[in-house]
């Protein structure tokens, strides 16, 4: 009973040095971590034409769609690859739990009956009733190591979830300006086709009454099927956009979805900022992050591993013949030991795992100002192509609205003579070129506007 009564104290000893012991959550080791791993970042955007401060928030409803805010809204409901990524959250949480739940003591209830007895003779039987507990005492913070590196862990899987919603509303608004732009495209070629059909008509009644050629019919038969074919192709194309915005609505894709007949306007450019906001509001780089933290905790489980480990068990329960004397304190009986493991030979198994830890730290370092870079080049890149488009987009209307009315011109001296059909189709194949264009930079617009705010780390709500 001495003994057991200086193990005890011992033991209560041990657990008050726990309480002395102190674990880092990796979250300032890992921000430092993080800065070392950027090269000098610019003071502002290269490619911005003026620098705002502000964070960009509800970019989805700048497009004053509510088409499109309906669709976001159901591929955020639906999509499959999303519902994997809150799985993957969840699967995070519960590992997180049985992390937490190391430091916890356990205990367990058993109970029990055994029948015996001679084959030719007299039987017995006997029951038993116990408790049995045990606990690791964390005494230099391993278990505890292990909880944060999980809570980060947790961290990271909600933050690449966030930023997996707005890439699917990003995604779904790319789509579905795309489906747009080839039901626009289909529309031109639509009025092509009719344009070249009063021509061709126009064509071979001037040869019946003998004032046009075989040549320009022919030339004009071979226009119209060239166009027919166009318009078929686009049909086709169209019909592939609404199957890709369907899929990521989580539908059938039966390219049955109704859209707008027309692009919405390009709504006014989101707050810029400056280029290190971005590592403090893009979810993917708040993941990675994260991920160096929860790499640094394995480390601190790592060193932790390599000092001695303290368990304490303990054990109270009873035996009888006769159930209802089972808990008869006569026939009841109690265990306490505490055990001390120290390692001392293991083949440099411990020290290879400090080792591992290590370069996992340096890895989530360097994916992590692999991602940053890619963040910066993501805004650079959507900046610039603002600036571009919005410069073609002007040239582009110009050259269209000059097309046209050379054709308009072509087709008066044609239908007077002064003109061949060859140099009417020529102008009309340039007028079709810039609209193509313009409703293709239109589109880009709009694509390149989502991409910008994506790169920003802008909410879709």
């Amino acid at each position: 009973m001495r003994l057991s009564f200086k193990i005890a104290c011992a033991s209560l000893a041990l657990t008050c040095l726990t309480g002395c012991a102190t674990v880092s959550t990796g979250i300032e080791e890992a921000a430092e971590e993080a800065q070392a791993s950027l090269p000098e970042i610019a003071a502002e955007w290269k490619a911005a034409e003026q620098r705002v401060v502000g964070e960009p928030v509800g970019w989805i409803a700048a497009f004053n769609d509510p088409v499109l805010e309906t669709l976001v809204r159901e591929a955020q409901a639906n999509n499959r690859d999303l519902a994997a990524a809150a799985a993957s959250v969840d699967a995070s949480r519960a590992a997180a739990g049985l992390a937490r739940s190391a430091l916890s003591p356990q205990v367990a209830a058993s109970a029990g009956t055994q029948n015996q007895g001679l084959v030719d003779g007299p039987d017995s039987s006997s029951a038993s009733l116990g408790v049995q507990a045990s606990w690791e005492v964390d005494l230099w913070g391993r278990l505890r190591s292990g909880r944060e590196g999980a809570v980060r862990s947790v961290e990271a899987a909600e933050a690449d979830y966030r930023f997996s919603q707005y890439s699917i509303a990003a995604a779904v608004a790319s789509s579905y300006f795309l489906a747009i732009e080839a039901d626009r495209q289909r529309a031109l070629t639509q009025s092509i086709v009719e344009a070249l059909t009063e021509t061709d008509r126009i064509t071979r009644v001037r040869f019946e009454n003998g004032i046009g050629n075989a040549q320009d019919v022919a030339l004009s038969g071979s226009n119209l099927a060239d166009a027919r074919n166009d318009l078929i192709e686009i049909e086709g194309a169209q019909r592939n956009a609404l199957r890709a915005l369907e899929v990521l609505l989580g539908r059938y894709p039966g390219a049955d979805l109704q859209v707008r007949t027309s692009l919405p306007a390009v709504p006014a450019p989101p707050p810029v900022g400056v280029p290190a906001d971005i590592l403090e509001r893009r979810p993917d780089l708040i993941a990675a992050e994260r991920r160096i933290a929860e790499a640094i905790t394995g480390v601190n489980e790592a060193k932790a591993a390599k000092l001695p480990s303290l368990s304490l068990t303990g054990s109270l329960g009873g035996s009888s013949n006769d159930l209802s004397n089972i808990l008869n304190p006569s026939n009841l009986a109690w265990t306490a030991a505490s055990s001390l493991l120290a390692p001392i030979i293991d083949g440099g198994a411990l020290d290879a795992q400090v080792d591992l830890a290590n370069t996992e730290v340096q890895a989530a370092a360097a994916n992590y100002a692999s991602a940053a870079l890619d963040a910066f080049s993501d805004v650079e890149s959507a900046l610039d192509q603002e600036t571009v488009l919005r410069r073609r987009r002007v040239e582009l209307e110009q050259s269209a609205a000059q097309a046209n009315e050379a054709l308009r011109l072509a087709q008066l001296r044609y239908n007077e003579g002064e003109t061949d059909l060859i140099d009417v189709l020529n102008i009309q194949n340039r007028v079709l070129g810039a609209e193509s264009s313009l409703i293709t930079v239109k589109r880009s617009q709009l694509t390149e506007r989502v991409n910008l705010n994506l790169a920003l780390g802008g909410s879709w709500e």
